[in-house]
């Protein structure tokens, strides 16, 4: 139940922000919006104000903005109409979703550095978190143990530890530790993480958590924000390059992860639907047909020949991206499964 209520928060969330964009610009810009959706799939509750009806409907997975005249064959709304507005006012509305998306963990970062502080490792070689089911919890380490010793080696800080731990893997380690003022050993046997590149035993370090002023937070939240859109996109030309799609997760995927989140606490499932709102904002500025990237890309095509691409031409290639788009869709939802229910 957890988990559901988690994924429908996350998802609400980033699909709100995301639709609201569009939304917000196409008013801006003199557009007629007929609809308003949250979800997908028959309505569950519905209210008309003016002339835009705002829906939330079954299924929490995405949502729409009506625009009228998005169809350049079908524009009802005359002047008012996406299609009859300039080139510039219609990129405004088309890149403004993922902007939105991209905006979001700035604010998210901000206010969860400022109201739970910034958690770091503490730098001591004490457990803060042992993992159920990895090595370290087999071996009967617990939270709070101190390590002292990795076969006779003393280990003095958290670095001395994971140097002696991530070239060991499938070897059995002599494990010297401290707890309750009493030393205590154990045999640990680390396992190779092929995507980390290293040997774990399944254990997080101490943390320390300092609290910083309103502006203070405001400037780690877009360094953070910063920093991950760059490691995500390093990642991603990573899948591109090595056209490996191993690491994709789908609904399924996503939703457990945000379970996992929430059991956490609260700042944690907000970071983390930072983390995913900054995913759907790069995966949407993608130039592929059915996105909002594609939908950019035709924009750019047209101002350079002016005048508009041809319909049909539009109507298949974005077809072509919705065929993609469920390709994709599927492969991931595999992934999905292989991880949760078989441990792949």
């Amino acid at each position: 139940m957890v988990t559901v209520i988690a994924a429908v928060f996350v998802f609400g969330i980033l699909v709100l922000v995301h639709e609201l964009g569009h939304f917000v610009t196409a008013k801006l810009t003199g557009m007629r919006v007929d609809e308003f959706a949250i979800g997908f799939g028959p309505k569950i509750w519905s209210k008309k104000r003016g002339e835009t009806e705002y829906s939330i409907r079954a299924i929490p997975l995405g949502g729409f903005n009506d625009i009228a005249g998005m169809d350049p064959d079908d524009n009802p709304a005359g002047e008012r109409g996406y299609v009859a507005k300039p080139i510039p006012a219609r990129m405004l509305v088309i890149l403004a979703g993922s902007v939105m998306n991209l905006l979001l963990p700035i604010v998210i970062f901000s206010g969860v550095f400022y109201f739970s502080g910034v958690s770091k490792p503490s730098g001591e070689p004490v457990l803060g978190t042992v993992l159920a089911g990895k090595a370290a919890a087999s071996a009967g380490l617990k939270d709070g143990d101190r390590v002292v010793a990795v076969d006779g080696k003393p280990i003095a800080t958290w670095q001395n530890f994971v140097d002696a731990i991530q070239d060991q893997g499938g070897n059995s380690l002599t494990l010297t530790y401290e707890r309750d003022g009493q030393k205590g050993q154990t045999t640990i046997t680390p396992v190779y993480d092929k995507d980390r590149g290293r040997a774990l035993i399944g254990v997080i370090s101490q943390m320390t958590t300092e609290h910083y002023g309103l502006i203070q937070s405001v400037g780690l939240a877009f360094s953070q924000t910063w920093q991950t859109l760059t490691a995500m996109l390093v990642e991603l030309s990573r899948i591109f390059s090595n056209f490996s799609g191993d690491n994709l997760a789908g609904p399924l995927g996503v939703a457990h992860m945000a379970g996992e989140a929430a059991d956490r606490g609260i700042s944690t499932l907000l970071m983390f639907a930072a983390f995913l709102s900054m995913n759907l904002g790069i995966i949407n500025l993608l130039p592929i047909p059915a996105l909002d990237g594609g939908h950019f890309l035709n924009l750019i095509v047209e101002a350079i020949i002016r005048k508009p691409l041809n319909a049909k031409i539009i109507r298949y290639t974005q077809q072509g991206g919705i065929v993609l788009l469920i390709l994709l869709f599927l492969f991931a939802t595999k992934n999905d499964i292989e991880r949760i229910f078989f441990g792949g």
